[in-house]
C-alpha cells in the first residue's frame, strides 16, 4: 500500500516527521527553503499539510489536489483560507495549548527583565558602564499579579508565580470561583482588578468585546508605576489612552504583540518599556510540543476518526443551519440575562423534534456564543472540555415530544452572584418561516421576538406606565423602536418589554431608565 505523503513547509521539530515515519504509513517531505507554492507544485500528490505561520492561499490549496487535510501546529489558523479548504473538502485542524507554557514563561521573563533592567544594565555594563543606582530594581515577591483571562494561559502563569509569595486576582467571566481558587486565584471584577494590582497580565482573544477593553478608564484605575503586560493580541489595549494615561500614572508597558508581525519601524514603540517580536510561542519545547501533537492528531484523526480539532467542519446532512444561528443567539441571550460579570455554574439544554440527533453538533455554537475564543468549526469533545476546564456543569435532558415544542431548543444558565448567590434563566426558541425567533424568557411565554439588530430589554414589577416611560426616554436619545414585545407574568407579577432598536444604546442609558422603572433586568445587546 502506497504511503501517504506529508508536507512539512517550515521548521517545525523533527518529532513530527520521525513519529510519522516511524508509523509506516507515511512519506514526510519536509523543506523550509522552497517558497511554499512552489513546493505544493513540486508535490500535488500531498496528502496532508503541517504549517507553522505559513499562508496556506487558496491558491496553494488548489495546487494540491490530493490534499484532505492542513494542520496548523500551534492555536491559531487566520493564515489559512479555511474556507476555500472546506470548498475543497479539506479539514484544517490546529493544536490548541501546545505554546501555553511558552507565553506563560514569556510573561514572567518580561517581567523580571524589566523589574531589574536586565536589558540596559546589560547594555551600559558592555560599554564599560558601572550605573549601578540607575538601575536600582524591584521585586515581584510580594506584589499583586492581576490576570485578565484564566485560560490555559493565565492559569499558567499564576501557577510559575507562585513561588514568587504573589496574590493573584483574575477576571474570567466563564471561570468558576472554585476553579479559579485551585490555581490560588481569587476572582473579581475588572475595575477592581486594575485598580489594586501592581501587574496586570492579558490573556484574552481579540474580538469586538474585548477590542480596546483596557480603556482609558481602566488605564487611570491603575496604581502609580504599576506594569501592564500583552503578550495576547494588538488590539485590546487602546494605544491612545495609553498614551495619555502612561505618563500621568508613570506606568510601564511590556509588549510581545502588533498590528502586523513583520520588519520595520513599529507604531507607538515609544511607548513600550519592552518589546519583543512576538516571542511567545518560540521556544524549542514549545516547537516540540505543536509538532509532536500535529503528527499525533494527525494519525488519530485517519485511523481513529478523532475530529476534536478540526476547526472548519461542515454542518451535518439534515440540520437546517437556521437552528445553529438560533442555539447561538438563545445562549448569547441567556449569558446576558443571567449576567455577563456572573460566574456561569450551569448549562441545561433540550432539542426538541427532529433537533435531538444534532444535541452535540449545536453545543459548538453554544459554547462559542459564550466565548469569542472558542471557534465555531471546533467539535463537541472541545466543547465539553472547554466547559469542564471552566468549571461549568453541562447536562442535555432529552426533550419531551408530549409537549408539543416542535423543532425548538431551550437554554437554561445558573450563575453566581457575588459567590454565593444564584440567578438563573431559561430560554426557549425556534425557527418560523426561515426566521429566528425566542418564543419564551423564564415565565414570559410566546412572546416570539426576532432576534436581529439593536435589542432591550427590562423586567419589573408590573404597573402601568412603564413601556410610556421607556419609550420616552429613548425617543429623547432620538432613537427609533422598530418592534417591540411586552409580556406580563401572573404568577410572579413583573413584566417585561424587548425591543428592537435603530440604533445601540448605551450602558449609561440602560442604568439610567433601569433606575427610572425600578427594573430587576435592565439589558442592552447586539444580534
Amino acid at each position: 500500500m502506497a504511503k501517504k505523503k506529508v508536507l512539512i513547509p517550515t521548521k517545525l521539530d523533527k518529532i513530527a516527521a520521525e513519529i510519522l515515519e516511524g508509523h509506516g504509513g507515511y512519506e514526510v517531505v519536509q523543506d523550509d527553503k522552497t517558497e511554499l507554492h512552489a513546493l505544493a507544485c513540486l508535490h500535488p500528490d500531498a496528502h496532508a499539510l503541517i504549517v507553522r505561520s505559513e499562508k496556506v492561499t487558496a491558491v496553494v490549496l488548489d495546487a494540491l489536489p490530493s490534499l484532505k487535510v492542513v494542520i496548523r501546529a500551534g492555536a491559531g489558523y487566520d493564515t489559512i483560507d479555511i474556507r476555500h479548504a472546506r470548498r475543497r473538502g479539506v479539514d484544517v485542524m490546529n493544536t490548541p495549548g501546545a505554546n501555553s507554557n511558552a507565553v506563560a514563561e514569556e510573561v514572567i521573563a518580561m517581567m523580571l527583565s524589566d523589574a531589574r533592567h536586565i536589558v540596559r544594565a546589560d547594555t551600559d555594563t558592555r560599554a564599560g558602564g558601572w550605573e549601578k543606582k540607575a538601575f536600582m530594581g524591584r521585586e515581584i515577591a510580594g506584589k499583586t499579579i492581576g490576570i485578565v483571562g484564566l485560560g490555559n494561559i493565565g492559569r499558567l502563569v499564576a501557577k510559575r508565580l507562585s513561588g514568587f509569595d504573589c496574590r493573584f486576582l483574575g477576571y474570567d467571566p466563564l471561570i468558576a470561583p472554585q476553579r479559579a481558587e485551585e490555581y490560588g486565584v481569587t476572582l473579581t471584577t475588572l475595575e477592581v482588578l486594575f485598580s489594586e494590582s501592581d501587574y496586570v497580565t492579558l490573556h484574552v482573544p481579540l474580538s469586538p468585546e474585548t477590542r480596546a477593553m483596557v480603556n482609558e478608564t481602566l488605564l487611570m484605575r491603575m496604581k502609580r508605576g504599576a506594569t501592564l503586560i500583552n503578550c495576547a493580541r494588538h488590539g485590546i489595549v487602546d494605544m491612545a489612552a495609553l498614551r495619555k494615561v502612561k505618563p500621568q500614572k508613570g506606568l510601564r508597558f511590556l509588549n510581545d504583540v502588533y498590528e502586523r508581525d513583520e520588519p520595520g519601524p513599529k507604531p507607538d514603540a515609544d511607548l513600550m518599556d519592552l518589546m519583543l517580536p512576538h516571542l511567545g510561542a518560540n521556544t524549542h519545547e514549545a516547537n516540540w510540543n505543536a509538532a509532536r501533537r500535529a503528527a499525533e492528531q494527525l494519525i488519530e484523526y485517519e485511523e481513529k476518526g478523532i475530529t476534536s480539532y478540526v476547526v472548519n467542519r461542515d454542518i451535518p446532512e439534515g440540520l437546517d443551519p437556521a437552528y445553529g444561528e438560533l442555539t447561538f443567539m438563545l445562549s448569547k441571550l441567556a449569558r446576558a440575562l443571567v449576567g455577563r460579570e456572573s460566574k456561569l455554574t450551569r448549562i441545561e439544554t433540550s432539542f426538541y423534534g427532529t433537533l435531538e440527533p444534532f444535541a452535540d453538533w449545536l453545543l459548538v455554537p453554544l459554547v462559542s456564543a459564550i466565548w469569542n475564543e472558542f471557534d465555531r468549526s471546533m467539535d463537541a469533545g472541545a466543547a465539553r472540555h472547554f466547559l469542564k476546564e471552566r468549571g461549568i456543569e453541562y447536562q442535555n435532558r432529552k426533550g419531551d415530544p408530549k409537549k408539543g415544542f416542535a423543532n425548538s431548543i431551550t437554554v437554561d444558565m445558573t450563575a453566581s452572584m457575588g459567590g454565593q448567590s444564584l440567578t438563573a434563566v431559561s430560554v426557549r426558541g425556534t425557527v418560523a418561516e426561515s426566521a429566528l425567533m425566542i418564543s419564551r424568557i423564564d415565565e414570559f411565554d410566546r412572546l416570539y421576538f426576532e432576534p436581529k439588530g439593536f435589542t432591550v430589554y427590562f423586567q419589573y414589577d408590573d404597573r402601568p406606565g412603564v413601556v410610556g416611560a421607556i419609550g420616552m426616554a429613548l425617543a429623547a436619545a432620538e432613537i427609533n423602536i422598530e418592534d417591540v414585545r411586552h409580556s406580563h407574568s401572573e404568577r410572579s407579577g413583573q413584566s417585561l418589554v424587548m425591543m428592537r432598536v435603530n440604533k445601540p444604546v448605551s450602558p449609561a442609558m440602560i442604568r439610567q431608565i433601569g433606575e427610572e422603572i425600578r427594573a430587576s433586568r435592565a439589558i442592552a445587546l447586539s444580534f
